[in-house]
């Protein structure tokens, strides 16, 4: 090859080279630009909030404890708004009236009869009580009389019609002389026209003083119920004079409650109000080791009916309290009973009423005591 060719292709190659070079800078050069525009517009990526989210619900969920098998679950129940001047814990006093009718009465005697009790009788079979109260009632005598063989025990006063009440109202004011009486209540404002309230006496002496055999009676009624509804030391409360001979069933709970913290009626109705439904509830245990929560729920005097939250699955009890609501004894760890109605409610009285004034005989008249 001759010279001039040679050099020829040697300037070609190294024009070759140098265009490789000046591509492979310029590339390098784009490279390194990009790279350092990358990495300035680079953003911290923040965690999947889909993540955190359900690694936080798999935390909560590992270390939730199991639900409390005695936790009490609550649902409404409607109840007639007029039903608060009906129950077991109604108060009747010279302030509040009882409005009576339809009560649900046994003869004392037919009772003893019937069930071969023979321990203590009534003044007649006119004498008469509310069925619920018959059974409590004739087995506290019938444990007194197992404990002292004392059979002298006689009911001497026990449901009253308002015209009997009325009767024995006048002939007390005209015996004292007063314009009223401290001793006999008005009527319409008697404990004893509700049913749930007796007196005893005695066939020997005919006056009961709950001294003697009888003192185990005033001290233990609570365990059956019962209260001595008038004593001295809260007269001031109850506007009456002691009385060791009037007892009122309330139902056991509420008897042991009030008499473990020596309460009256009235006292006790009050309390109440401190307990309602959407806050604390009165929870307690009795001597037998059994649990009681009881709340008060205002009544809706607007409305024909009130919503009452009651437990599911649990037995529970809701009375009137003849003022301003309904008060709920839930028996805890007790499973409902199924029983009647032991009074008529307002409501049913009302049905009724409407029944009778669409029969063909045209007899409207009522059984009440009014």
């Amino acid at each position: 090859m001759s010279k001039k060719n040679i050099s020829k292709a040697k300037s070609i190659r190294r024009t070759k080279n140098m265009t490789e070079a000046v591509i492979s800078l310029v590339l390098l050069g784009s490279c390194a630009f990009l790279v350092k525009n990358a990495f300035n517009n680079a953003k911290i990526v923040e965690p999947s909030s889909y993540f955190e989210q359900k690694a936080t619900e798999y935390d909560i969920e590992q270390e939730t404890t199991l639900p409390d098998p005695n936790q009490l679950i609550f649902e409404s129940h409607s109840v007639a708004t007029k039903d608060k001047y009906r129950g077991d814990l109604i108060l009747v006093n010279s302030e509040h009236q009882y409005f009576s009718g339809n009560e649900d009465l046994v003869s004392i005697i037919e009772m003893n009869n019937e069930n071969d009790c023979s321990c203590f009788t009534a003044v007649d079979s006119t004498y008469t009580i509310l069925r619920q109260v018959y059974e409590p009632m004739a087995k506290m005598i019938q444990d007194f009389y197992d404990k002292y063989n004392n059979g002298s025990l006689i009911i001497y006063g026990s449901y009253r019609d308002t015209d009997f009440q009325q009767q024995l109202y006048e002939n007390d004011l005209s015996e004292t002389g007063e314009g009223e009486s401290t001793k006999v209540a008005k009527p319409g404002f008697s404990e004893h026209e509700t049913g749930l309230a007796f007196d005893f006496s005695e066939t020997e002496n005919y006056d009961y003083r709950g001294t003697g055999d009888f003192a185990w009676i005033n001290a233990n009624c609570f365990k059956y119920g019962f209260i001595v509804r008038y004593t001295s030391a809260k007269e001031k409360i109850t506007k009456f004079q002691d009385e060791p001979w009037h007892f009122r069933y309330v139902g056991v709970p509420h008897a042991y409650y009030m008499d473990s913290n020596d309460l009256c009626l009235e006292e006790y109705i009050d309390l109440l109000r401190e307990y309602p439904y959407n806050e604390k509830h009165l929870e307690f245990t009795d001597l037998d080791g059994h649990e009681y929560e009881v709340y008060f729920v205002p009544s809706d005097d607007g409305e024909k009916n009130t919503n009452v939250p009651v437990p599911t699955g649990t037995r529970y009890e809701i009375s009137g309290n003849n003022v301003d609501g309904f008060i709920v004894t839930v028996y805890k760890g007790q499973k409902p009973i199924v029983q009647e109605n032991p009074t008529k409610s307002f409501e049913d009285i009302d049905e009724q009423s409407d029944e009778d004034n669409t029969e063909d005989n045209g007899d409207s008249s009522e059984s009440g005591d009014e």
